[in-house]
């Protein structure tokens, strides 16, 4: 029964996993530095959210665990609805039946929603949960808006599938068209 539970929780949360980056290269201190205007700020939380989004997540999640520490009640409910996330959206490759009834997408992500906002209301840790929350996201601010993404580009074009189309080994893309039309 664990080895079908691991096994279940190793393939569910492998695809979610996939884009997570190296925390070394997440906590590279040599590229952090003040942006040099505000277009420079906004830029670098762009593409930095983009690229470390699952880093992201991990950290928010494990801060949003801190915050309710003191709730393990409210800890083991919020597990649960994780693992409901990952059983009925996550991991599901068919359409969910119900009674017979096909249930949507939306119907299921509204309703894991819902159970989640009503066990934060219930267990009284919306306070704990916005205060957590915005700790997250300010540190998350702070490291996308300091860290540089000089190195990004050229790592998102090594692993992108259009790698091929997004290289200029091809010769020079400034000289002028030959011919005429």
């Amino acid at each position: 029964m664990s080895q079908s539970v691991s096994s279940f929780f190793k393939e569910t949360t492998k695809p979610l996993t996939s884009g997570r980056r190296p925390w070394s290269v997440f906590l590279d201190l040599t590229l952090l530095n003040f942006p040099s205007s505000i277009h420079d700020t906004t830029t670098r939380i762009t593409q930095n959210f983009f690229h470390f989004s699952v880093n992201y997540s991990i950290i928010l999640s494990i801060i949003l665990s801190l915050s309710l520490l003191y709730h393990p009640l409210v800890l083991i409910a919020l597990f649960i609805t994780l693992i409901a996330w990952l059983s009925l959206y996550f991991s599901r490759e068919e359409p969910l039946s119900v009674l017979g009834y096909q249930v949507s997408d939306w119907m299921v992500l509204v309703v894991l929603f819902v159970v989640d906002f009503l066990v934060v209301i219930w267990g009284g840790v919306f306070q704990n949960f916005v205060v957590g929350g915005g700790i997250g996201v300010v540190l998350m601010l702070l490291h996308a808006g300091l860290r540089s993404t000089d190195d990004l580009v050229a790592d998102d074009i090594e692993t992108s599938p259009y790698a091929n189309l997004l290289s200029d080994d091809d010769g020079d893309y400034n000289a002028p068209p030959t011919g005429g039309l």
